[in-house]
């Protein structure tokens, strides 16, 4: 994970409630505090759609225009509606047409709705943020986190578009989807974190969406597994534990036993399966430490050979 840093795209992708977005967060922050001036942006299909990256990084009120959080940090929501009326703008010989025409409802309702318009909207609006420059030419933001809304939707955003390019074999519309998923299929550019939890559904999802990602050339940075229990046994002890056949009623903390089971099972079947070793974030407690536990550990996890 140590050149994770390097990408100048980084896709947060999971099944819901096992601790995307606080990853999506932490790894924002600690990206910013290792010196590269981070865009964190969390997919919206409208603007007052609730925004969880939003709350997590203090932002009241997220738009589509990047708002400074902090030293190095900024929050934008990345919607197909900017991605569409930058594309329009780019697209037509004046900018006020682009303007005119995603005032229409009808025009914004059809982009929304037709087939992987949607994507194809989101995909602009990634390289129209990844390609602004300062006033120096240097790139504004080094590094774009994207925490995606479902487990499928990164195979969305490769698999949907790349359909367009078998109808669509030229043009402004052609040359955004080609681009936009050479972007995302770059192993030096992009890289896809998964998160997941140390349970058995959660980890077959992690592992089918790993699949499938690869099947659609999207690179894989690595697997994060959150909540991991903490194993208080050595291999000895625990077989002592174990002959003592203690009664789960009648036994304080016996219940824990099957889901430190449960946790090593699934750690080792990411590793055997998927050929990589995954990242562990510890299960933490204190709700109120959650954050700042998770920046340290990808930090540390950054930082690791």
């Amino acid at each position: 994970m140590k050149d994770i840093f390097d990408k100048r795209t980084v896709l947060v992708s999971g099944k819901g409630g096992v601790g995307k977005t606080t990853v999506a967060a932490a790894f924002s922050r600690a990206a910013a505090a290792a010196g590269k001036r981070v865009l964190a942006t969390e997919v919206a299909y409208e603007t007052d759609s609730p925004t969880p990256l939003a709350d997590l990084l203090g932002v009241k009120h997220a738009t589509d225009d990047p708002q400074r959080v902090s030293d190095n940090l900024s929050m934008a929501l990345l919607t197909p509606h900017a991605g569409h009326l930058h594309f329009l703008r780019d697209a037509l010989p004046m900018r006020m047409l682009a303007d005119a025409a995603m005032k229409s409802a009808a025009i914004r309702r059809f982009l929304l709705a037709a087939p992987s318009l949607a994507e194809m909207g989101l995909l602009y609006r990634m390289l129209n943020l990844l390609r602004r420059t300062r006033s120096d030419g240097s790139f504004e933001f080094d590094v774009l986190v994207i925490d995606l809304p479902a487990t499928g939707h990164a195979l969305g955003l490769a698999q949907v578009p790349s359909a367009i390019l078998k109808v669509i074999t030229r043009g402004p519309v052609y040359d955004a989807v080609k681009d936009g998923l050479a972007m995302m299929r770059d192993p030096l550019r992009t890289g896809t974190l998964l998160v997941t939890l140390p349970e058995t559904l959660p980890t077959s999802e992690a592992i089918e969406l790993a699949r499938g990602i690869a099947t659609h050339h999207v690179p894989l940075a690595g697997i994060v597994v959150n909540r991991v229990p903490h194993n208080p046994f050595s291999p000895a002890e625990r077989a002592v534990v174990d002959a003592l056949a203690l009664d789960p009623q009648r036994t304080l903390g016996a219940r824990t036993l099957p889901r430190l089971d449960r946790a090593r099972e699934s750690l080792a079947r990411i590793e055997s399966e998927l050929g990589r070793p995954p990242m562990i974030l510890p299960e933490i407690i204190d709700e109120a430490q959650v954050e700042a536990r998770v920046f340290a550990a990808i930090t540390a996890l950054a930082g690791a050979a």
